[in-house]
């Protein structure tokens, strides 16, 4: 992605920042089911590793986090939807365990801003037990797996507790794969004394910090219909990172020498297609980055899904990940949980995770899981090109520590493989602010990433306790 383009994901991070709103996109907030502004809430594959690695792993990652401090929540087990409270909803077992409407409780118009048609649908919802935080958190993403037949959606929603007791709920997302009669998006417009929603992140104000939160689902579909959502995991990232230009040097881990076998894809093949999904190829290095991690895992999109792709375009999937992660609202395909929600309508699990460190990345390098990293660097820190916001697909790292990505940002497949230095590479993502070329601020993703697995795939024992960055428990 060059530096005059558009970021497929833009500056984030640092103080609370809301995004550019393209033309148009401020209206969306208004018209997404009254839900503009914030209102009241109701209501094991694993790393190998000694004791003694295990320990340095640890130091290590608190040593980068500094003063951050992370917690990642899932919901995705029987008990876990059992111990919800649900109105219409059931948990219901089969290929995957999900939460489906049972009988709706109630019906709802739902008028779209980008096809400007209103629509009946009726619903049920489901909302997790309550998360108590041992610190403010200042920042929550959250994400979900779905399957949405055509006719349904899901909306996600934030019931955010702040410190002195203040209740409010966010908009996450209006979800759902097929865009033909309903456009998925973020909801603009979301901001109060306390917080704001900055496209697909909930970002404290200054001076407040939230303390616990749920989140609420909500299934929807034509009345009288049986089709119904299937969702298997939702979860969240809940996290406050203190503004910081670098972090403490690391030291190559057990990732040293590993290059795991990822599929390249470059984006720049697809300059020019299709610039109705955020401006076409230039911009795809989300969509990109993860088609190639949904591929490696043996997934991906049948012939017949990809049909509506032009037959003389290389590297169909691509296009085919570029609109079926695009947000409607930000206009672009860089919205986090849009393009995790994507993996998983292949079966994966996919997570919107902040890693503390790059001893987290190589464990996660070393038990056999690609990561997608966010960040963003000057020309002179990347030597290639320069980008306020961009996606690289880490598959490993060299005997000496550095780091292996699949860089989308390439001409040709051929040239997709890139090695960065160690130092550079930990700096432009675990950092939250730097200046760029001309002297303005600007924000990095403070370790932000996407995690995609098979659901019976095993995870590595989380590095930091205290920081849970990835589920403790190795599946659902």
């Amino acid at each position: 992605m060059s530096a005059s383009s558009q970021p497929d994901r833009p500056d984030a991070g640092g103080p609370v920042r809301r995004r550019v709103v393209l033309a148009g996109g401020a209206a969306v907030g208004a018209a997404v089911a009254g839900i503009a502004t914030a209102t009241p809430a109701s209501a094991s594959a694993s790393a190998t590793m000694s004791g003694m690695e295990n320990e340095a792993a640890s130091t290590d990652a608190a040593k980068n986090a500094g003063q951050a401090r992370v917690q990642f929540n899932r919901w995705t087990r029987w008990s876990d939807f059992r111990g919800g409270e649900s109105a219409g909803v059931l948990p219901l077992p089969g290929p995957r365990l999900g939460v489906v409407i049972a009988e709706a409780v109630g019906t709802t118009s739902y008028t779209d801003p980008y096809l400007n048609t209103t629509t009946q649908y009726e619903y049920a919802t489901w909302t997790s037990p309550l998360r108590r935080l041992d610190f403010g958190a200042t920042q929550l993403t959250a994400h979900w797996n779905a399957d949405t037949p055509k006719g349904t959606f899901l909306k996600m929603e934030l019931l955010a507790t702040m410190e002195d007791g203040h209740l409010d709920t966010w908009v996450m997302g209006i979800w759902t794969f097929d865009d033909s009669e309903l456009k998925r998006t973020s909801v603009n417009g979301q901001s109060n004394a306390y917080g704001e929603i900055d496209t697909d992140t909930w970002s404290a104000a200054t001076g407040h910090s939230m303390r616990s939160y749920q989140l609420r689902l909500t299934l929807l579909r034509r009345p009288g219909t049986a089709i119904t959502p299937r969702v298997w995991q939702i979860g969240a990232t809940a996290s406050t990172v203190p503004a910081r230009t670098t972090v403490p040097a690391s030291t190559p881990g057990p990732a040293t020498g590993i290059t795991l076998a990822v599929k390249p894809y470059a984006q720049y093949v697809h300059d020019g297609q299709y610039a109705e999904y955020g401006g076409g190829g230039e911009a795809w290095c989300s969509p990109t980055s993860t088609e190639m991690v949904v591929e490696f895992w043996g997934r991906g999109p049948a012939a017949e899904q990809l049909a509506w792709v032009d037959p003389r375009y290389t590297d169909p999937a691509v296009d085919h990940a570029a609109r079926y992660s695009y947000d409607y609202g930000y206009q672009g395909t860089g919205n986090w949980p849009f393009t995790c929600a994507y993996a998983a309508s292949y079966g994966l699990d996919a997570m919107v995770v902040r890693l503390n460190s790059m001893t987290e990345l190589e464990v996660l390098i070393a038990a056999g899981f690609p990561v997608v990293t966010s960040q963003s660097f000057t020309l002179a820190e990347n030597g290639r090109y320069a980008s306020a916001g961009h996606l690289w697909c880490v598959i490993g790292f060299t005997d000496t520590g550095d780091v292996i990505v699949n860089d989308p940002a390439s001409k040709s497949d051929a040239d997709v493989y890139t090695v960065y230095p160690r130092r550079m590479f930990e700096t432009v993502w675990l950092r939250t602010n730097y200046t760029k070329a001309d002297g303005t601020p600007g924000y990095g993703s403070g370790g932000v990433a996407y995690l995609i697995k098979p659901h019976d795939r095993g995870l590595p024992e989380v590095v930091d306790r205290r920081n849970p960055s990835w589920p403790t428990e190795p599946w659902g």
